[in-house]
């Protein structure tokens, strides 16, 4: 997770309001909602998400999963062995379910699946058969998530990678398209068609810095499509790459392609302009924006990452060693001084009864937008060790996240 620019998902080549072409997936895209959490930090680790594992090491020289198995190869596989199986488990799963959730997004990287010269730790690969066994157990639809690619698509440590975007050089586009295929060849089956609803071949490309731009992307997505579309119809999910909506107009749609499903994020804390917003800002940013990436547009949304997050507090959310805009201590903005604490902002217990209120309406105001405008969303994450405003557990436990059943519209966008 991390984005600069909101994001969406989008069902491309359709008219509103009529589903998807037919297809075997048994989840009825464009005519059931999204209701979804993403399973971040899991098989791709994120410092933000699990500190401690990183916190182990002094010093700043091992900040992502590239440079724990990089610089710590003889206990790296134990690590992370250990993470994958304590992280999450069919109880979490449950939980999920029982919230009201349909779907769970599962970013994993390239390396579970196939290395290219790199000192990655192999293994991940077996967890996503953990986990529709999971899904298909406690009733809840699979989102595939390809987050790392060969190269770094984006320079971000969720690509598993910190630091230059390398996606486009060398062999690094046909490298990828060659995790997609195995992907496809097992996760594309049919077998697998009553749990997996899509697979997404690319998260969070930086579209205008890849080498190629723009059109390496979308000429990857085509690719892409093709090898997940020989296999079966499982509709293939395609990030914007910090393009607006109408970029993709025109771009595999039907009669040429169908069930092609496009990522969109939206997030308010990643600029300074939008972390100094008052918490009553926030919501109005949320009714007022929507628009952007919803109106006027000849696909559906679907708001594939949004949190609960109205500051940049969470330990290494910027980068492991890098401070926050919300306390003025982020070195990439110039560190501009702010009286703001992060104090107990990471704690929910500490949380008084007005943050609580605010992140409350925040949350209800997005699930209007995201429902009443888009044809669903997923939040980011299920779980964190130390960040509660992106923490779906530690918000349903504290009733600040809002129970999905019977849920009835806040009206906070009305107002």
């Amino acid at each position: 997770m991390k984005a600069t620019l909101p994001i969406s998902f989008f069902l491309l080549g359709l008219s509103l309001g009529k589903p998807l072409s037919k297809r075997s997936v048994d989840f009825s895209w464009g005519l059931e909602k999204v209701r979804g959490v993403n399973i971040g930090g899991w098989l791709v680790l994120e410092p933000w998400i699990t500190p401690s594992i990183f916190q182990a090491f002094p010093g700043h020289n091992t900040i992502d999963e590239w440079t724990l198995c990089q610089n710590h190869p003889d206990t790296a596989p134990g690590i992370l062995k250990n993470h994958w199986d304590n992280w999450v488990g069919l109880s979490d799963f449950q939980t999920i379910a029982n919230a009201g959730f349909n779907t769970v997004r599962i970013p994993v990287g390239y390396w579970a699946f196939q290395k290219f010269n790199d000192p990655y730790v192999q293994g991940a690969a077996s967890y996503i058969d953990s986990a529709i066994s999971w899904a298909r157990q406690t009733g809840l639809k699979v989102w595939i998530d390809l987050h790392g690619a060969p190269g770094s698509q984006n320079g971000y440590d969720n690509s598993g990678h910190n630091g230059t975007i390398g996606w486009g050089d060398g062999n690094t586009v046909a490298d990828t398209r060659s995790v997609i295929q195995q992907v496809a060849n097992k996760y594309a089956r049919s077998d697998y068609q009553d749990v997996v609803a899509a697979i997404e071949v690319l998260n969070e490309p930086q579209s205008t810095e890849v080498n190629g731009g723009p059109d390496a992307v979308v000429q990857y997505y085509k690719d892409a499509y093709g090898d997940i579309s020989v296999v079966s119809d499982t509709p293939v999910i395609l990030h914007d790459g910090f393009q607006n909506g109408t970029f993709w107009d025109g771009t595999l749609t039907a009669p040429g392609a169908r069930n092609v499903v496009i990522d969109h994020h939206e997030y308010q804390v990643f600029t300074e302009e939008l972390i100094d917003l008052s918490a009553e800002e926030h919501v109005q940013y949320v009714c007022s924006h929507a628009g952007t990436y919803s109106a006027n547009v000849d696909h559906w949304v679907v708001v594939g990452e949004w949190s609960a997050a109205m500051t940049d507090c969470a330990a290494a959310l910027n980068g492991y060693g890098l401070g926050s805009r919300w306390e003025g201590s982020y070195p990439l903005t110039g560190a501009v001084p702010s009286t703001r604490s992060c104090g107990q902002i990471n704690y929910i217990d500490t949380w008084n009864q007005t943050l609580k209120d605010n992140t409350r309406r925040y949350i209800e105001a997005q699930l209007d937008v995201y429902e009443q405008q888009t044809q669903g969303w997923v939040f980011w994450n299920f779980k964190t060790e130390a960040s509660a405003e992106w923490d779906l557990e530690r918000l349903l436990t504290a009733g600040v996240f809002p129970s999905l059943k019977g849920r009835q519209s806040s009206s906070l966008c009305s107002t």
